[in-house]
């Protein structure tokens, strides 16, 4: 990416652009081994290497983090009230004003992308793209085979009888309470316990263990995150 020098470093939290040219004129920054006193210059940040203080800058654009999303945080990036998911990262990741890619519940856990990739965000919530999202669920009453099928079939939602679209329902654990993988394709508000309500069944916990092609790293405890790896960036057709 071609940008200016005072905008590269500014974007990356080192200071007002007025401050950045202040200490281009003190000698502060090098461009490729050359100390620049230009703050206006354009720069290449994929080509050129830039130093600040003797520092080198790699400059970042988007970021993109996978956290376990705890119980009792909500899926928000400010909240007057309740601890948002935003409030759980460091501030040099807040910095790059990143939000959660959809919403789980308050009382929900697992997976959970944040990033400031509007671009990205819409293609994984885009109900044209029907992305897989995959929850490991454990429900009241005892799962059977005909669940299965109605499942299959979609759901009548019974409070405003909107028919979901056909979802997969792979019994685990049947029995009180039954353990079982939900896989849906859309996003409606609190749609897995409300098709299992629709079922008579009650969902005492829920997690999302998968969205798309991302899988939750399993070794984040709830509350933890991390940046995502190369490889799950491409996968996602994230932006390095």
């Amino acid at each position: 990416m071609k940008l200016r020098i005072d905008k590269m470093l500014s974007n990356s939290g080192l200071g007002s652009r007025k401050q950045i040219k202040s200490d281009a004129k003190k000698g502060f920054i090098e461009v490729n081994g050359i100390v620049e006193k230009d703050s206006s210059k354009i720069i290449d940040t994929e080509k050129d290497l830039v130093k600040y203080k003797g520092e080198v800058i790699k400059y970042v654009q988007y970021i993109y983090l996978m956290m376990n999303k705890p119980q009792g945080v909500i899926s928000a990036t400010e909240d007057n009230y309740a601890k948002t998911v935003i409030d759980l990262l460091k501030d040099e990741d807040k910095f790059y004003k990143p939000f959660p890619v959809g919403r789980l519940d308050k009382d929900t856990e697992g997976l959970l992308l944040i990033t400031n990739d509007g671009q990205l965000s819409h293609n994984l919530l885009s109900p044209k793209k029907q992305v897989d999202k995959t929850y490991y669920v454990e429900v009241a009453e005892e799962v059977t085979e005909e669940d299965v099928k109605s499942f299959e079939e979609g759901i009548v939602l019974k409070e405003d009888n909107y028919k979901t679209l056909p979802a997969k329902l792979q019994i685990i654990e049947s029995g009180y309470p039954s353990i079982c993988l939900v896989t849906i394709r859309e996003g409606k508000f609190h749609q897995v316990k409300r098709m299992f309500k629709a079922l008579n069944n009650e969902v005492i916990y829920l997690k999302r263990i998968s969205m798309g092609p991302l899988k939750l790293d399993e070794t984040l405890k709830p509350g933890q995150y991390r940046h995502l790896t190369e490889k799950e960036l491409i996968a996602l057709g994230g932006q390095k």
